[in-house]
């Protein structure tokens, strides 16, 4: 088991750890939590013994393997399967002594040994691993040079994973993963066979691949058994009692003192007054919970724009000669949120840029509204701020006509204090660069926000109040995660991105990942037969009334739209000789609408069908 005893320790004068211990068992998997800052990855530093301890101890079993991935593997021309392969020391020295060995008994262990660690299915074990990270057969014959930095994070966890140490420490793995390698990693560490502690703001991976959750606050270490949400729960109720013995406790002191005040002076009641001065000093305070400062992210509300505000039909896009995605016949209103799934290199990223204007279509027609005002977040634009400057400098420069109380009160809104904003943004976590970008993206209040990856960085609660900000949100939203929570709270619809199309997924997310997983199963000789169909499933029949819902309300305010510029075109006056002009832009308008309104009871009577199949 790991044991941490009693450990302390400082960072500039600041203490992270005082007087902290837990107890790891053998073969737990466990997520390590707590806020930004709060000393998770210097506890990770101090096990593997890169940090000398203040105080205190830290005990592993002897010969017990530490890995993690420290940083990405180098880019040079060794293959990624054979790189993963390296990871195994032990093989790779056996392998190596084998070639030369002469001594027959010497060979036996050898061969023995090679044996008991399996080495013989290493290759495919490797593959494997590589595979369930997005790289297929072909790519893993490619240099690790061949690949940018993020791409060879993930050969780097591959070969950590494949190393199989007896004490695996990962911290936020999934930031460099896309949702299917996400997936993945979860059900692989649910089988891992050693010791895991994985540092995660992931909730999703927390419930389902962790048995324990390890909590640093205010500098101790409490182990709780159970997913995460379990652990919320008895944190919960902990909080609440000792909320309530702190109030009872200050009643009796108040009570206490009230006496003492009373009657110290009087001579008949002065030993009971001294005994209660006594009790007063003997009695060791219960101190309430704070309430950590709550998150925040406050979107500015667009005005509404008439839908669709993008259409494509028979669009397609990609690089040079190269067509990513093709025949791509897509509408998105101002209400709409759409998930894009598929796995990497698929297009999700070519369909945002197309989408935002940052790429040109090929051919095909795209029309967006005129008015039509898009955010952008992704991680590059985050490693692209000025670090030399603060956050209300960047401020500044794109709000130069504002005062001062009125940018740092756009950085409040994103959780971003006083103390953040005059910090030079090279000094802030990776959490507050992320709010900072986040706030650049949605500064001129766009009627379309596309986030690619924007939990990356983000603690729990940033992710739950970003989830909040998102469903108050006035605009449409088009998301590329791997957080299966942020997906499943803000998204309505599913869009996939695969084999260079785009086209509406029609299950949940629960199925998605159903499908990846199995996906990813070595298939069996016998082909099984096929299933009798079934009657479609409670949540599939509540997601298509709320499609008919949608549509429905979609064809009213179209329909509302419409009788208005009826009655606008019947106005006599307005074709009169010097306002032609104008009466020429409503028919315009009116012609438009007519087209969405057509357009939407097609929808809805389609949505109408589906609903009718599946409640059969």
């Amino acid at each position: 088991m790991l044991k941490i005893s009693d450990i302390s320790y400082n960072v500039e004068g600041r203490p992270l750890f005082e007087g902290a211990s837990a107890t790891i068992p053998t073969g737990h998997k466990v997520g390590l939590i707590g806020r930004n800052g709060a000393g998770k990855t210097t506890l990770f530093r101090l096990i593997r013994g890169e940090l000398s301890l203040e105080g205190g101890s830290i005990t592993l079993p002897d010969r017990a393997k530490i890995g993690g991935v420290a940083q990405e593997v180098p880019s040079n021309n060794v293959s990624l399967i054979d790189t993963v392969l390296a990871a195994d020391t032990e093989r790779a020295a056996l392998l190596a002594e084998a070639e030369t060995a002469s001594d027959p008994a010497r060979i036996a262990d050898i061969q023995t040994r090679l044996s008991d660690i399996d080495a013989w299915s290493a290759e495919a074990r490797a593959g494997a691993i590589l595979r369930g990270l997005g790289f297929d057969h072909a790519d893993q014959q490619k240099p690790c040079s061949a690949y940018s930095g993020g791409w060879r994070m993930r050969v780097a966890l591959a070969a950590v994973l494949f190393s199989q140490p007896d004490y695996l420490l990962l911290d936020e793995p999934t930031n460099y993963l896309d949702l299917e390698g996400a997936l993945w990693l979860e059900n692989y560490l649910v089988k891992y066979p050693h010791t895991v502690l994985i540092i995660s703001h992931d909730r999703a991976l927390l419930n389902r691949s962790v048995n324990a959750i390890l909590h640093l606050d205010e500098r101790r270490l409490t182990f709780y058994t159970g997913p995460y949400d379990q652990f919320v729960k008895q944190r919960s109720a902990q909080r609440a009692v000792q909320a309530a013995a702190a109030k009872k406790q200050e009643a009796q002191r108040a009570h206490l003192q009230s006496f003492v005040d009373r009657f110290k002076a009087k001579a008949s009641k002065a030993k009971q007054a001294q005994s209660r001065v006594k009790m007063l000093e003997k009695m060791t305070p219960i101190i309430a919970p704070e309430d950590a400062a709550r998150v925040v992210f406050t979107f500015p509300t667009p005005e509404e724009l008439s839908p669709p505000i993008i259409a494509t039909e028979g669009a397609s896009v990609g690089y040079g000669e190269t067509i990513v995605l093709k025949n791509l016949n897509l509408r998105i209103d101002q209400d709409d949120r759409i998930a894009l799934l598929g796995k990497n290199g698929q297009g999700k990223s070519t369909l945002a840029k197309l989408l935002s204007g940052r790429l040109e279509k090929k051919d095909g027609q795209m029309v967006t509204s005129s008015k039509l005002r898009i955010g952008f977040f992704a991680q590059h634009q985050v490693d692209e701020l000025y670090v030399d400057e603060t956050p209300i400098q960047h401020l500044t420069r794109l709000r130069s006509g504002e005062g001062q109380a009125k940018i740092r009160a756009r950085l409040a809104s994103f959780g971003l204090g006083a103390a953040q904003a005059d910090t030079e943004v090279g000094r802030l976590s990776g959490g507050q660069k992320a709010r900072l970008s986040l706030l650049l993206a949605t500064l001129d209040a766009p009627h379309l926000l596309i986030l690619d990856e924007p939990t990356n960085h983000l603690d729990i609660e940033s992710r739950e109040a970003l989830v909040e900000a998102l469903t108050a949100y006035r605009g449409a939203v088009i998301l590329v995660s791997h957080d299966m929570h942020l997906l499943s709270l803000v998204a309505d619809r599913l869009w996939l991105v695969k084999d260079g199309a785009v086209t509406p997924f029609e299950d949940d997310l629960d199925a998605y990942r159903r499908l990846l997983l199995a996906s990813d199963k070595p298939s069996g000789k016998e082909k099984p037969k096929p299933a009798a169909p079934k009657r479609a499933s409670r949540d599939v029949i509540l997601a298509l009334r709320a499609e008919v819902r949608k549509c429905e309300e979609r064809v009213t305010k179209l329909s509302e739209m419409s009788e208005k510029l009826q009655a606008k075109l019947a106005d006599p006056m307005l074709y009169e000789n010097e306002r032609l002009g104008e009466m020429e832009v409503w028919q315009k308008k009116y012609g438009e609408v007519r087209d969405a309104q057509d357009r939407a009871e097609a929808l809805w009577m389609t949505a109408l069908e589906k609903l009718e199949t599946a409640e059969k």
